[in-house]
């Protein structure tokens, strides 16, 4: 009988698959759409919508999960290079003084002193005037080579 509603529910484009366990055959589908599609052939509207409901908060939740996780790693990556600058700043400002630099760099480091926790974006929007991500990377950059420097004598 079970490979009778296997091959009938072949017809519907289904493709079970039939397992023993137990002296018992089970027919089984990998695929959410696959039993969905066999509990609307039989009339198992209200086990459906139960089903369904389940699937959208499960992947309401992964989504929600999914993008935590991903601003939790860009927030992680964000403090690691910004300890990572005030420690180069602290560095040229211990062994050359922050004058040593060029107004541009001097103007970013001392904004990164003042804001540990900003990402480059937004230090270049507190310039004045502003200048983009990159640019604030770019001058970053060059204070890491200048501290790259200054540890190597």
């Amino acid at each position: 009988m079970a490979r009778d509603l296997l091959a009938l529910l072949e017809n519907f484009g289904l493709k079970g698959r039939l397992i023993e366990h137990n002296n018992k055959y089970i027919i089984y589908f990998k695929s959410f759409d696959e039993v969905t599609t066999v509990l609307n052939i039989i009339g198992a509207h209200r086990a459906l919508l139960k089903m369904e409901d389940r699937y959208v908060v499960k992947s309401l939740k992964n989504d929600v999960n999914r993008k935590i996780n991903f601003e939790t790693a860009n927030l992680d990556k964000t403090i690691q290079a910004a300890l990572s600058q005030l420690e180069d700043i602290e560095l040229i400002e211990k062994e050359k003084g922050l004058a040593s630099l060029p107004e541009s760099l001097r103007e970013i480091a001392v904004l990164r002193k003042e804001n540990p926790y900003a990402s480059l974006k937004e230090l270049g929007e507190l310039l004045q005037p502003p200048i983009s991500k990159s640019g604030v990377n770019h001058r970053m950059r060059r204070i890491k080579k200048i501290a790259s420097e200054i540890g190597e004598r």
